[in-house]
């Protein structure tokens, strides 16, 4: 009898080893094949862009080829399903984006998979700061002149947006609320849409992605007025943050990311995580982010974790505050 229990404690000691020896012996050789990047939206976006300069530099210090593949679809949901359900392998991994991971959860009633469940985080990469441009024939050179013009004409102005749901829309109803003022929306079906109305005077102002914006402010096109992040932005660090001019608790930028399936062993999360900060680092990679408008993040798998779990609950804030809704 005392053998027999002997033998079968021998025998769950085994069968719970076996899959931790594993998984170390698998992160011992990682990589040893090309890893796939997916990108959940069409090539040449901003999403495109970063997961690209990334992953070449990635791939040079893995000692592997990235494979960038572009999976777009629902705004984002298709390509991070496809990660989501994939093996926790470390062979298929995300570039993820708020549409996907913090935006869309907070949209649509059944998601295919749940953000904080169903990925591995293993590191916030890059920032792409909001910031709030108007066109130049409105009579306001700050956010305060801004807040008092739309105030004396309530729903009077207007603003754009990439569509509803979009992080544009709920950047500038975000600023709706917290200003206390009614600026009427009007979506289009993509940013160019409402920038060429911007541009023309259609339009008195937009919420967008300072890369999208940043050749016209240059060009004295449009009138920039502050920018969403908390702190200055490297890139444009002339203008105020909102909440520098007036506009406190205010938060509007694109945060992007690398996360992998469910279940990833720690120290593949670990490995990925160490050479995604080297690619960070490393001045030809960050000179490339800056010109195209990102400015470079990284942190530990657990920051990352931690930022989407602090997005996912101010989106939900703001979609309940405006009633939006996805038609």
């Amino acid at each position: 009898m005392f053998k027999a229990k002997l033998m079968l404690k021998a025998a769950i000691c085994i069968a719970w080893l076996a899959p931790h020896n594993a998984g170390a012996a698998q992160a011992a050789s990682y990589p040893d094949k090309p890893i796939r990047l997916v990108v959940p939206f069409a090539p040449g976006g901003g999403t495109d862009l970063t997961a690209r300069t990334i992953g070449q530099k990635l791939a040079e210090f893995l000692g592997k080829p990235i494979v960038v593949d572009n999976r777009g679809g629902a705004g984002g949901v298709i390509g991070a399903d496809l990660v989501a359900k994939a093996a926790p392998d470390g062979y298929t991994l995300l570039m993820g984006t708020p549409g996907p991971l913090t935006i869309n959860p907070n949209l649509q009633p059944k998601m295919p998979y749940d953000t904080l469940r169903d990925f591995s985080p293993i590191a916030q990469t890059t920032i792409s700061p909001f910031i709030l441009v108007v066109h130049p024939s409105l009579p306001v050179a700050t956010v305060k002149d801004l807040v008092a013009l739309a105030k004396s004409k309530p729903n009077a102005l207007n603003y754009g947006s990439a569509g509803n749901g979009s992080v544009a829309h709920l950047s500038a109803e975000q600023f709706k609320a917290l200003a206390g003022v009614e600026i009427v929306h009007v979506p289009y079906k993509g940013s160019s849409q409402s920038l060429t109305d911007l541009l023309s005077g259609r339009l008195q102002m937009v919420v967008e992605n300072l890369p999208v914006v940043l050749p016209h402010i240059r060009a004295g096109k449009l009138k920039a007025l502050a920018v969403g992040t908390q702190k200055r932005s490297a890139l444009v660090p002339e203008y105020p943050t909102m909440a520098e001019a007036g506009v406190a608790g205010y938060e509007a930028n694109t945060s992007f990311g690398v996360l992998a399936p469910a279940k990833l062993p720690r120290d593949i999360i670990a490995r990925l995580n160490r050479e995604i900060a080297k690619v960070l680092q490393t001045p030809d990679t960050r000179e490339a982010l800056a010109a195209r408008g990102f400015e470079t993040v990284g942190g530990s798998p657990q920051e990352y974790t931690q930022h989407l779990r602090e997005e996912l609950a101010r989106y939900g804030r703001i979609v309940k505050s405006a009633g939006i809704k996805l038609e």
